[in-house]
């Protein structure tokens, strides 16, 4: 894994919940903020997969949620993640930076962190619901953009849709073995 002690990534905590629900308030617009819970019950199911980048080691700054799933499943924005038995992929469900540590690849070193955890559990796959226009930013880690028609998973890609706007969430797949 990418968390070596010069790394600022490090697993997430319970206590690091506060600092998560800032730092969503910060990037996301209220209707595609998740609860309290919601980020308590996934950190519970799945600590090994949830990561924080703090620079100073009371100053997180950024955090993923993922969770290991299946190739082509997607978890409804706001819904609690769902194990697969066995996994194939590591799905990258929640990634947000702090505008105050925008510009320190932050972003990248939590991608990072995650992607090497998944190739040690021998996982096949990455997967990602691209929101906010981060497209092209998932394109420079490796992923391509997948069209989605079965149900429920247009279904649940389509959870990630704002209100009002003409930007689609796009699901989006990288192959790592």
């Amino acid at each position: 894994m990418s968390n070596t002690l010069a790394s600022p990534v490090r697993p997430m905590l319970a206590c690091d919940i506060l600092a998560v629900m800032r730092i969503q308030a910060e990037c996301y617009p209220s209707s595609m903020q998740e609860t309290e819970e919601v980020f308590r019950a996934r950190l519970a199911l799945t600590p090994s997969t949830c990561w924080i980048w703090s620079p100073t080691p009371d100053n997180a700054a950024a955090y993923l949620f993922s969770y290991p799933s299946r190739k082509d499943a997607i978890t409804p924005l706001g819904a609690q993640f769902k194990l697969a038995a066995p996994p194939d992929c590591l799905y990258l469900h929640d990634l947000a930076v702090a505008p105050s540590a925008r510009g320190q690849r932050a972003a990248n070193a939590l991608v990072a962190a995650a992607l090497d955890h998944a190739r040690a559990e021998n996982l096949a796959w990455s997967a990602l619901v691209s929101v906010q226009q981060s497209q092209e930013f998932w394109g420079r880690l490796g992923y391509a953009a997948i069209e989605v028609e079965h149900s429920p998973a247009k279904e649940n890609l389509d959870s990630y849709q704002m209100p009002g706007s003409q930007r689609a969430a796009i699901y989006m797949l990288q192959r790592l073995i």
